[in-house]
């Protein structure tokens, strides 16, 4: 019904602009971003019904569909592993840079006026959580009078964040060139409860009270916005510096680390360091290209910036990527990711106990692969008439196709690859048993499997460079072991990627009482130095 009324309505209107409709029809808009927020979950149910649909009444289309779909993921890994490796050896090499002393000898002056507004979102921490952060902080090789250090703590974190609060002002608070303790009032109309409307309301907070305060031009000033369990390397900030006073239009780009997930490596289950690594590994090939990546978890931008596209969005789950298509929004498509090919240490999930840290893992992937919700945003505000410069529609499609292609490939790739392969040899019957096909696909899948092998062992080798130190060593017996774990993987993936990412996929589709909240990931007490 509503279709058809639209219709004669575009009908009965024929001599206004196109795009001029779709503003007279703000029903018409909300359609277009739920649509294409549900469309990733909608396309992922369809393809696994079918595939038991089809394994069933026609197996063999079942086979060809494999057969193609493996050869395809296969060369994707071939190739995405070249963008591994370049970007592994790059971030080694950027680790042996002394660029405290390199930004002094190229960019000393320069560098001087650059300050650094770093905001700790935390809520619920113990003592020692914190404490870590800034105690890292405390022995950055930077310039601390020039570190601007934000603890943004929430109303709703009672007495207990606000004792935390006050023990670590008496501990840092002349550490840094300016200290603040910022607290968040709960239950802001308009805010979901989440480390987006903490971190704005500390920016603006930081901005009022230190930046326009001191007078210090809003251009000069780096935003960083961290989890309270980031333990960035000690060159971090003369990097970011120099990145930031020798790349093309820094004030049009963000500034990603990568995050490594190895804080609390001996501390939590096999599952959880697997899919630690798949997702730092993920963020190295992703380094390597830049024109793909968006802003993800703790990362740098120009306050400025920060300030013309509104802050981080208050009423949302995934704010650390909404940013990047906010800036890409407001400034025309002319904004970037500027790769740093360097690590910020972070907590794996852990648990109270093996079970809980499985539930906690599985609640953090299905979070962060709610950013789906980006994709209903990015193609309501493309369609909207807008007096800024507008995104060129080849940019449109590009981060269209990247944000479906993404969330539904992570929802379904694992399960066609690990799992549908043997679903026509089960479900198939007796005729088709009786077939080459019946006889080959499980030979062809093993194969390609086991080939498939080889990137996991090359990725298990890799990861033995980020095992962190211990006291009293790590046993090649222990290392052995870590090795071995890797065999894991295609359950891992199944069960903490795939899965999770399948369960946001289909809450968006529900939408109502389904969508999620912010889930706020426990941090570690006792990590690796």
């Amino acid at each position: 019904m509503f279709c058809r009324g639209a219709r004669h309505y575009v009908r009965g209107r024929r001599g206004i602009n196109r795009r001029q409709v779709f503003q007279d029809i703000p029903l018409l808009i909300n359609m277009i971003r739920r649509f294409a927020e549900a469309a990733p979950g909608i396309a992922a149910w369809f393809t696994l019904l079918v595939l038991v649909l089809f394994s069933w009444k026609l197996p063999v289309w079942v086979v060809f569909f494999i057969v193609l779909y493996d050869l395809f993921w296969f060369l994707k890994i071939v190739y995405l592993s070249f963008y591994l490796r370049y970007s592994f050896n790059k971030m080694r090499k950027y680790m042996k840079i002394d660029w405290s002393a390199k930004l002094a000898k190229e960019k000393g002056e320069e560098s001087k006026k650059i300050k650094h507004l770093i905001i700790l979102p935390a809520l619920h921490e113990p003592y020692e959580t914190v404490f870590r952060c800034l105690d890292n902080l405390s022995r950055m090789r930077y310039r601390l009078k020039d570190m601007f250090v934000i603890l943004a703590l929430e109303e709703r974190g009672g007495s207990k964040d606000m004792e935390v609060g006050k023990k670590i002002e008496e501990k840092f608070g002349n550490t840094f060139g300016k200290f603040l303790i910022t607290m968040h009032p709960d239950k802001i109309p308009g805010e979901l409860a989440g480390k987006g409307a903490n971190d704005t309301w500390a920016a603006k907070q930081a901005v009022g009270k230190i930046i326009d305060t001191g007078a210090i031009p809003r251009e000069n000033v780096i935003v960083s916005t961290f989890d309270i369990d980031t333990i960035p390397g000690h060159e971090y900030f003369s990097l970011l510096t120099y990145k930031f006073l020798t790349v093309q239009k820094p004030e049009r780009s963000s500034y990603q680390p990568i995050p490594v997930y190895t804080n609390n490596f001996y501390n939590v289950p096999v599952f959880a360091r697997l899919v630690g690594f798949s997702g730092m590994f993920w963020q190295i090939m992703q380094q390597g290209r830049p024109e793909q990546n968006v802003t993800f978890s703790s990362h740098s931008m120009p306050l400025q910036a920060l300030i013309e596209v509104g802050y981080w969005n208050r009423g949302i789950v995934s704010e650390d990527s909404r940013i990047f298509f906010q800036c890409l929004l407001h400034y025309g498509g002319d904004w970037k990711v500027e790769p740093l090919f360097y690590p910020v240490y972070m907590d794996a999930v852990e648990g109270t106990g093996f079970w809980n840290a499985l539930r906690n893992l599985y609640r953090q992937q299905r979070r962060w692969a709610w950013g789906v919700e980006n994709l209903g945003y990015i193609a309501e505000e493309f369609t909207k008439k807008t007096d800024k410069k507008p995104v060129p529609l080849r940019q449109k499609l590009f981060w269209l196709w990247h944000n479906f292609e993404g969330k539904y490939s992570w929802a379904t790739s694992s399960f066609v690859i690990f799992f549908f392969g043997w679903l026509p040899n089960i479900l198939g019957g007796d005729a088709f048993q009786m077939t080459i096909f019946s006889y080959n696909l499980p030979e062809f899948t093993g194969n390609i499997i086991r080939v498939a092998t080889i990137g996991i062992a090359s990725s298990a080798f890799l990861s033995m460079f980020f095992i962190p130190g211990r006291s009293g060593g790590v046993s090649k017996k222990q290392r052995l072991l870590y090795l071995l774990q890797w065999a894991l993987t295609p359950l891992t993936l199944m069960a903490f990627s795939g899965a999770p990412a399948l369960d946001a996929l289909t809450r968006t589709v529900l939408g109502g009482k389904y969508r999620l909240g912010f889930w706020k990931t426990p941090k570690s007490v006792n990590a690796v130095e």
